[in-house]
């Protein structure tokens, strides 16, 4: 038995952590954050003390490949608004979203052999329940027989706005003019780079969630799922 996959790509601080929750909470489906993996991943080898050394050779590949494949994660969401990570039973949600950990990320994300064990972590999270899929490349790499497929974006300055009204209401200093500039940096990145690059798959929907409130996005991909056979209940 196959179960239905969604998937949502697009660039960050376009709305789609916020309707892949609702998505997954209106559907009953497992929630799939792929942009959380990799810090998952350099987290843990850290913790294992595979991390210990400037350049990783070989060997430290195979063991950090190794120590992927035995991870069990979960994206479990609560009514808040926020989503547990579960690894291994422990909840890493407030580990993970630091710049230290992001070191560790980048330095796992260039191990091919990591690479394709996260790759095979994604596609197992499908076998047993339908999945909504947060990500960059979910529509045209990990899922790309998906049952809905969107590419929700937003302009660089929309996102900008969204990202220094969300550090502001946290109480933090935003700088919007080298936010937008990072943000501009990172398209071109994604966009560019050769392999997985950002872009929207031929099948999906796309939508410019600009001037577009959350709710709005939600009502749109809902609509377009249920043209695809996906049933919802409310």
């Amino acid at each position: 038995m196959s179960f239905p996959v969604i998937t949502i790509d697009g660039p960050s601080g376009a709305g789609k952590g916020t309707v892949c929750l609702k998505l997954a909470q209106a559907l009953d489906y497992r929630l799939l954050d792929s942009g959380a993996l990799y810090r998952i991943v350099g987290l843990k080898a850290f913790e294992a003390k595979l991390l210990t050394n400037t350049e990783l050779d070989s060997k430290d590949e195979e063991n950090i490949a190794e120590l992927t494949n035995k991870l069990h994660i979960q994206f479990l969401p609560r009514e808040t608004g926020e989503v547990d990570i579960v690894v291994n039973g422990s909840n890493v949600a407030g580990e993970i979203r630091n710049e230290t950990v992001g070191g560790y990320a980048s330095k796992v994300a260039a191990l091919p052999k990591v690479r394709a064990a996260l790759l095979a972590l994604q596609k197992n999270m499908a076998n047993d329940s339908g999945l909504i899929a947060d990500g960059r490349d979910m529509g045209t790499v990990v899922f790309p027989n998906a049952d809905a497929k969107v590419y929700l974006t937003a302009s660089a300055e929309a996102r900008a706005n969204r990202r220094v009204a969300q550090l502001e209401q946290a109480g933090q200093s935003a700088d919007y003019q080298a936010i937008l500039h990072s943000i501009q940096q990172r398209d071109e990145r994604d966009e560019n780079r050769s392999v997985s690059p950002s872009k929207s798959a031929e099948d999906a929907l796309v939508l410019d969630s600009s001037q577009m409130s959350a709710e709005e996005v939600y009502s749109k991909i809902k609509e377009f799922c249920q043209t695809k056979g996906i049933c919802f209940s409310d």
